[in-house]
């Protein structure tokens, strides 16, 4: 029995998974979990194991039902809010998981994908201007995947700085409770004054497009904000945690800079080597074998996205990064039924901005000794809190 989710990373490791993951998958990809709440469930860290309980129906995604890994979550024995498809099961989720997969169309994406090209062309001449050095975060990841998300929900550009101020508050890490609340509120509020005006005048984007269909207010919203909290510090902390990596692994950065033909590989191969989201959680709706072991109705699985992303039996020398690595099967956006519905903007992004942020400052570099990088070790999304860099005028 581990007591505890193992969250303590090596020293000068940043972007090595706690090392304690990879000892319980040595001894067992299946492992027993103390839960801070008193619960008693399982921890899966072998890949396999992973993608056979998303796979698994018989596994639930409802909020209600799990049973978090970590001091201090905020539970909830309520099922999940009307459009928060993310926490329910079939043939709720099938429902909400349809309208919106029937959003991300070829002509939307390509359309996006030209938007994606124009704001960081503006993010990285905003960069140069100011000069070296500069702080990749503020400069380029959070700007980037909020203007996306602005440009996905059609948010009119004369509302866009209170949209993403409200947004990015949400996760500051010097919030109160209160602020968090605050900013949370704010947003909700902001979604719901889009999608009023979507009713009376749509437009070209997915809450217009959605206006049109069954969906309630209540639910148009929720789902605005889902996708919101998916697509907003997730895709910040890759591009900007990716460089990071990329940076310290010089011979990979020139790689990508050299061939950026490459960069579809190597953003595969970036979300499997850093797994920013730690896991996700299960719940067994009745008694089962789960790798030999017996797992009963009701006990909470937690999946290590970390752990099986750096699953040896899978991934030969996983703790070494490799743009030119083979990397089908990671778990980064999930598996099954719930794997990420936005995962291919999320792609487009990291596509389009490393290599142009490579090519527009050949000579990039950190401006601080990658131990004073200050990583985000105490958040649920991994990643760091700034990335300062210089390069050659």
């Amino acid at each position: 029995m581990t007591r505890t989710l193992p969250t303590e990373r090596a020293a000068g490791q940043p972007f090595d998974p706690p090392p304690g993951l990879a000892e319980l998958r040595g001894k067992s990809p299946l492992s027993r979990l103390d839960y801070p709440d008193g619960h008693a469930g399982w921890l899966v860290t072998g890949h396999a194991l992973a993608r056979e309980v998303l796979a698994d129906r018989r596994f639930s995604a409802r909020v209600e039902l799990r049973h978090l890994p970590i001091p201090g979550a905020v539970t909830s024995d309520q099922p999940a809010p009307p459009g928060m498809f993310g926490s329910m099961d079939a043939p709720e989720h099938t429902r909400y998981r349809r309208l919106l997969a029937g959003q991300f169309t070829v002509r939307r994406m390509r359309r996006l994908t030209e938007r994606i090209q124009e704001i960081a062309d503006e993010c990285l001449n905003a960069m140069a201007e100011r000069g070296s050095p500069a702080d990749v975060v503020p400069a380029l990841a959070q700007p980037l995947p909020a203007q996306t998300i602005c440009e996905l929900l059609g948010v009119p550009y004369a509302e866009r700085d209170r949209f993403q101020q409200h947004a990015l508050a949400l996760f500051r890490l010097d919030n109160t409770p209160e602020e968090t609340g605050e900013a949370y509120g704010a947003v909700l509020g902001v979604i719901g004054e889009l999608i009023a005006a979507k009713r009376k005048a749509p437009a070209d984007d997915v809450l217009s497009d959605l206006t049109g269909s069954d969906l309630t207010d209540t639910e148009l919203v929720n789902i605005g904000f889902s996708l919101l909290g998916a697509g907003l510090d997730t895709t910040t902390n890759m591009l900007a945690l990716g460089l990071f990596a990329l940076l310290e692994h010089p011979d990979q950065l020139a790689l990508l800079r050299d061939d950026p033909e490459l960069a579809g590989n190597a953003v595969e191969e970036l979300l499997r080597y850093l797994s920013i989201i730690p896991f996700t959680v299960r719940t067994a709706l009745e008694d089962l074998e789960l790798g030999g072991e017996h797992v009963t109705a009701g006990e909470s699985v937690t999946v290590s996205v970390p752990a099986a992303n750096h699953d040896p039996e899978h991934f030969p020398a996983p703790e070494k990064l490799d743009l030119r690595r083979k990397t089908s099967g990671h778990v980064a956006f999930g598996h099954g039924i719930h794997q990420c519905l936005g995962q291919q903007l999320a792609r487009v992004q990291m596509r389009v901005a490393l290599p142009a942020l490579l090519s527009r400052f050949p000579s990039l570099r950190l401006a601080v000794p990658a131990e004073d990088v200050a990583v985000r070790s105490d958040m649920l999304i991994y990643g760091v809190h700034h990335l300062p860099v210089a390069w050659e005028a």
